[in-house]
């Protein structure tokens, strides 16, 4: 390997270049073997991204922060010794990276949690180059170096850029059984929480890092000192049990500005089984998955009364003890989950007694296409006592509209009219209405903990309405089922 050529100061890298720059990445991928589509490329693209920011943003600037500063990669292994040397290609190029590189940084071993190396490790632990070709491995390295995370201005755009990245991810995941969270909804649920500085903040099933870099966000113009700051970063905290969410996540989090992500990727059903009172949070804001069959190791690690295979009520009793007293969550869940009898009753009772499960948010229809058409809910409660009475909200779709897709996303402004509801952080002034109303506990208790509850107005509003307005409606909604299966249809048509 040649010595590397001394370069320039970067320049700015504007949005469109950037664009530019990962379509040039994105064609180069397309020409080797040994990707095939976006769930290979996205991924070859991601380590990639991930090194050079890791470069740029910790190994360079991390000797001016702290004059005792030790590389947590050293020479030949950083992006500046290896990447920048234009010779160095074809099969001495990919004979490193597979041979030492990868394998280097996979066994990189950090002294404490904040030690980026436990983060590298973790993350090369799963990566492979999936690049045949040398030299085309040599154009994607020259382009990727071409992009920069030195200033302000090229973090945010190039975190936008990722973002559209991570939206392709997730449309590509999604017929593998991934449902990730719509930014409208995790921005929503973040602000509903009220957030505070200094709160420790999980999401045990984070995915690439939707609502940890929004609560980060939220947090961060708060953290006035490098202290506070530190804290913060520290603060932010994920479970991910998959590599790939993993690496996306934690590439998320860097580019927002988090070096050292508190990320770890291992089963949170099985690690929060196995917390002590000392790994307990403020605050926990996720997505669990639902519907997906555990391990049994793991099920049997709750008690017997509360064993199931719906993931998503392992989740909700696992969060419970997470939880520190006084401590909060926001949680989906599906409409199917509210309504279960047996082991999903015992663990609604053991939510509305051990906490008060003060607001669920219904959410309209398709929320979550194109990914799964199942209606979902937002709970919302605080470790603080026993339920008393239960509020619901119905979010309304906008008018003249039956459902989301793929093209026409929920938009967070939809939102405005829960959020003038809420009353608050304190909940007060909170007035039934048509999309408002309430339910005490011991209605719910006999009930069977059913939380399923629909909207008791929409039936005195169906009563009152003409038969013409009702076939007027039916029309109405076959023209946007009609219009969606077209959709559909050029969407399968363009990916064929």
């Amino acid at each position: 390997m040649a010595s590397p050529t001394k370069k320039a100061a970067p320049a700015a890298t504007s949005r469109t270049r950037l664009a530019s720059l990962i379509k040039s990445a994105r064609d180069i991928m397309r020409k080797d073997a040994g990707l095939n589509g976006d769930l290979d490329r996205l991924p070859q693209l991601s380590w990639l991204l991930f090194l050079k920011a890791f470069d740029e943003r910790v190994e360079q600037v991390g000797p001016l922060r702290d004059p005792d500063y030790r590389p947590a990669i050293e020479k030949p292994f950083r992006w500046q010794d290896w990447a920048t040397d234009p010779d160095f290609s074809g099969k001495e190029l990919t004979t490193f990276v597979n041979n030492e590189l990868i394998p280097h940084l996979a066994e990189l071993k950090g002294g404490n949690a904040e030690d980026p190396r436990n983060v590298l490790s973790t993350i090369f632990k799963d990566v492979n180059n999936r690049m045949l070709s040398g030299s085309l491995l040599r154009d994607l390295v020259n382009t990727v170096d071409q992009i920069h995370f030195t200033s302000t201005d090229d973090i945010h755009t190039m975190a936008f850029v990722y973002e559209s990245i991570l939206k392709e991810m997730r449309d590509a995941a999604g017929d593998s059984g991934e449902f990730y969270t719509p930014r409208p909804v995790n921005r929503f649920m973040v602000q509903q929480s009220f957030l505070k500085l200094g709160e420790s903040i999980l999401d045990p099933a984070c995915g690439t890092g939707g609502f940890l870099v929004q609560a980060y966000e939220e947090l961060k113009d708060q953290a006035d000192t490098v202290a506070k700051l530190r804290r913060l970063h520290s603060d932010i905290r994920g479970i991910e049990k998959k590599p790939l969410p993993y690496l996306l996540g934690s590439m998320n989090l860097l580019l927002h500005g988090i070096d050292a992500p508190r990320l770890v990727r291992f089963n949170a059903l099985d690690r929060m089984r196995d917390a002590t009172a000392a790994d307990r949070v403020d605050v926990v804001l996720t997505n669990p998955p639902f519907g997906a069959a555990e391990e049994q190791s793991v099920v049997r690690k709750f008690p017997e009364a509360y064993r199931t295979q719906e993931t998503a009520w392992l989740f909700v009793h696992a969060i419970l003890d997470q939880l520190k007293k006084g401590g909060r969550c926001a949680i989906v869940l599906p409409n199917g989950s509210l309504s279960d009898d047996g082991v999903g009753a015992r663990i609604k009772e053991k939510l509305m007694k051990e906490c008060n499960l003060h607001t669920i948010v219904r959410l309209p229809q398709g929320v979550f296409a194109p990914y799964t058409p199942i209606p979902s809910n937002l709970l919302f409660f605080e470790k603080t006592g026993p339920t008393e009475e239960v509020w619901f909200y119905e979010v309304p779709l906008p008018e003249g509209r039956r459902g989301y897709s793929k093209t026409k996303p929920m938009r967070f402004e939809e939102f405005d009219g829960c959020v003038d509801w809420w009353g608050g952080e304190d909940r007060e002034g909170r007035e039934q209405s048509e999309f408002a109303w309430r339910v005490s506990a011991n209605d719910i208790k006999k009930a069977g903990h059913n939380l399923d509850i629909a909207n008791p107005h929409v039936g005195d509003d169906l009563a009152h309405r003409t038969p013409g307005e009702l076939v007027d409606d039916l029309l109405q909604a076959e023209d946007e089922i009609l219009s969606l299966l077209k959709e559909l249809r050029a969407e399968l048509g363009s990916s064929a």
